[in-house]
């Protein structure tokens, strides 16, 4: 297959590589281990869901395909923990989500890898040091007991009906099997619930927010640069300006607002200003490789053209260098679960309170999807995401945490950011401890209940 062959809707093409690869109980392939919980993917969220039920006395896996923890954060160098503080025209930032959050937050803090809170239009964002993000992560899974497996992909789910049993993995070592009375997918592409056949959606017909590749540039003497660029991380007029007028004499700069974040590092800068799309605009779906591919060598490409213009036109960036980019282009929206409950776009605008809600977010339908970012605050105020819409409509013994979760277009562009993806971990893991301990399923536990738990471990709901 070629990029030409990729439809214009963006994922019918990630389809063709679909292969739902069910196995039954009687796989007769390698087992690996037989567990409690196994969970699927190490960023905010799995690393969350992963600790906390280790933590509750579960026997606990934890899969990721690459060598650390992360998952956006890390390998997309997402860069911030987003989501935690109430927009407004407040003088100091307003904290409003805690739980592990909070404790994550305090682990980077502690380990010097977290800035101050940085102003982000009418809201605030920490930069944090992706590899103090890994090595935090590492020391709470160890800590807590989590049986952690890095370098092995999941290749199939393992079912008993409509029971999840497991999953089969593969590593350079070969293929096993994991069984496990609870699957926790925090792969962020709901890729076990995808494998098993359950119901997704790819954002509004078809369409999904862009990806985009971070930067790091060092070498910026930043005293001089927050001096012309302002004390806001969102790029003011005469910058914006100034990319227009590149980009009309031929450089390839796709958007004129740009991020820029203060990093712990002297002399260096956080970088989100890239759009990526196909070469004649065409939305690019990353769960199919050739447009990840396509991401990532366009990002690339971007990237130095960023740099550029920030060396020629932004003050303190004569000397600057690209230090690194993500490992991975930096991803924003692929599936969504079909939920027993969806979370909906009304739900975020009108900032809508209920009791089995799991996580407050205050983030703005922050959305990445056409010719320029789109922002919608929800100013003084946020909403509460259901317990439900972490249970997929169909299959037992399931839950997903993470950017997966059941949301129509805008309101994941709003509910997928750090924060809100360490309290989708969290909120499953006690409502996997229920489901075990309880013998009931996901859909059959109260989201009260779930709220409740949460509460008594320090989340704020």
């Amino acid at each position: 297959m070629n990029a030409a062959a990729t439809s214009t809707d963006g994922h019918r093409h990630a389809e063709a590589w679909q292969e739902r690869n069910v196995f039954g109980p009687d796989h007769g392939i390698p087992v690996l281990a037989d567990v409690d919980v196994v969970v699927v993917g190490g960023g905010a969220a799995g690393v969350a869901a992963a600790t906390v039920c280790a933590e509750q006395g579960l026997d606990v896996v934890l899969l990721e395909q690459y060598g650390f923890a992360g998952g956006a954060a890390v390998a997309g160098m997402s860069g911030t923990i987003c989501g935690m503080y109430l927009a407004g025209d407040h003088a100091a930032p307003q904290q409003v989500v805690h739980g592990f959050t909070e404790r994550f937050r305090r682990a980077l803090h502690d380990r010097g890898g977290l800035t101050a809170p940085q102003r982000y239009g009418r809201t605030w964002a920490s930069a944090h040091d992706p590899l103090m993000w890994r090595e935090a992560a590492d020391d709470l899974l160890t800590s807590a007991g989590v049986r952690v497996i890095y370098h092995a992909s999941v290749t199939g789910v393992i079912l008993d009906g409509d029971q999840h049993r497991g999953v089969v993995v593969t590593s350079k070592a070969g293929r096993a099997a994991i069984h496990a009375r609870r699957t926790i997918d925090a792969s962020g592409d709901a890729a076990v619930v995808a494998r098993a056949g359950g119901a997704y959606r790819y954002g509004e017909g078809g369409r999904i927010q862009n990806p985009t590749m971070f930067f790091r540039l060092g070498g910026v003497d930043t005293a001089a640069f927050w001096r012309d660029f302002g004390d806001d991380t969102i790029s003011p007029p005469h910058v914006s300006e100034a990319i227009l007028r590149a980009r009309a004499d031929g450089a390839d700069l796709p958007r004129e607002k740009i991020w820029v974040f203060a990093t712990t590092r002297p002399g260096e800068l956080m970088v989100n200003a890239t759009r990526l799309e196909a070469e004649d605009g065409r939305m690019l779906n990353v769960v199919d490789p050739e447009d990840f591919t396509i991401a990532e060598i366009r990002g690339r490409r971007q990237v130095r053209s960023y740099a550029a213009f920030l060396r020629d036109h932004v003050d303190g960036c004569t000397d600057a260098y690209v230090v690194d980019t993500g490992v991975e282009a930096g991803i924003r929206q692929t599936r969504s679960i079909e939920a027993v409950e969806m979370l909906r776009d009304d739900d975020v605008v009108a900032c809508r309170k209920r009791p089995d809600g799991i996580v407050r977010s205050p983030w703005p339908i922050e959305l990445h999807d056409g010719a320029k970012p789109t922002l919608h605050w929800l100013i003084d105020d946020w909403y509460d995401v259901p317990y439900l819409s972490l249970v997929p409509r169909a299959g037992e013994n399931v839950i997903v945490a993470g950017r997966c979760l059941g949301a129509e277009h805008r309101a994941l562009a709003s509910a997928r950011v750090t924060a809100q993806c360490f309290e989708y971990g969290h909120a499953a893991a006690w409502a996997t401890l229920r489901s075990l301990r309880d013998r009931v399923a996901y859909r059959d536990i109260a989201g009260e209940s779930v709220a409740a738990d949460l509460r008594a471990s320090g989340s704020t709901i």
